[in-house]
């Protein structure tokens, strides 16, 4: 997890989310790589008729201010001790970090992000949601893992295996398992061959399956959640709700660690 990519803004968040992934660069000696993105499609558009429209003078001030916004974000990594480099791209933010991504090992964003979830869809790389106010401790004192046996929560396990290693404790929660899902066994010897030591802990559904996640980990003072995304289809979360969903929206509890 030594190579890792953070999308820059001007949000409030964005102080947290960066001091998220230098912590997380000192944890695992690794290098940080932000990415300032102007999505110039945005200034375009295309009349009725087929006709376009591009608002130069937009796109030329927009591009001014983001280069304008790395240069102060390089200023700023300069006086750390962390390796990193900045790079602009003019894509929109999904396919900018996609493309990006392709060898990075985590992808950082702030919780409540709403780009989140076809961040994690469109990547083959973990993403880690920053809290909005403070940085995540890293590397994490008590990590909680999210099992339901899914091939999603298992991906999420080998994305995580370079912060549990780190932590001071790890507990696998299973709510409800999976039909012909991998067993909480399978998960703890995976853990144990790579030197982690992990606690199991079952617990009884109160409420919905999100609800008694959340209750779970605030019990056992969760530092970092990791779970899998879209354990089912995309559509039917939005539809009906869901665990992924839940923790997307979710601003406040500890950071999240997402992978499909």
């Amino acid at each position: 997890m030594r190579s890792i990519l953070v999308l820059a803004d001007r949000s409030p968040a964005m102080a947290a989310r960066l001091d998220t992934a230098l912590a997380l660069a000192r944890a695992v000696e690794g290098h940080v790589t932000v990415i300032v993105d102007t999505p110039v499609a945005r200034f375009m558009s295309v009349d009725a008729m087929g006709g376009s429209f591009v608002a130069t003078d937009a796109i030329r001030e927009a591009l001014e201010n983001d280069d304008a916004f790395a240069t102060e974000i390089e200023g700023r990594l300069r006086r750390d001790d962390v390796p990193f480099n900045v790079v602009r791209s003019e894509d929109e933010p999904v396919d900018a970090l996609a493309d990006a991504a392709r060898l990075a090992d985590v992808i950082v964003l702030s919780k409540g992000s709403e780009i989140a979830g076809e961040v994690a869809l469109a990547t083959r790389c973990p993403v880690l949601l920053a809290p909005l106010d403070h940085a995540a401790p890293m590397p994490p004192a008590r990590v909680c893992v999210g099992w339901d046996g899914g091939n999603e929560s298992a991906g999420a396990l080998r994305a995580a295996l370079p912060l549990l290693g780190l932590a001071e404790e790890v507990t696998l929660l299973s709510v409800t398992e999976k039909a012909g899902g991998f067993p909480a066994t399978g998960a703890l010897e995976y853990l144990s061959r790579h030197g982690v030591k992990a606690a199991f802990e079952e617990v009884q559904r109160a409420g919905s399956t999100e609800e008694t996640l959340a209750a779970a980990v605030r019990r056992l003072g969760g530092d970092l959640l990791v779970m899998g995304a879209y354990g089912r289809s995309r559509m039917r979360e939005y539809l009906f709700g869901g665990v992924t969903r839940h923790f997307l929206e979710q601003q406040d509890g500890p950071a999240l660690l997402l992978a499909h």
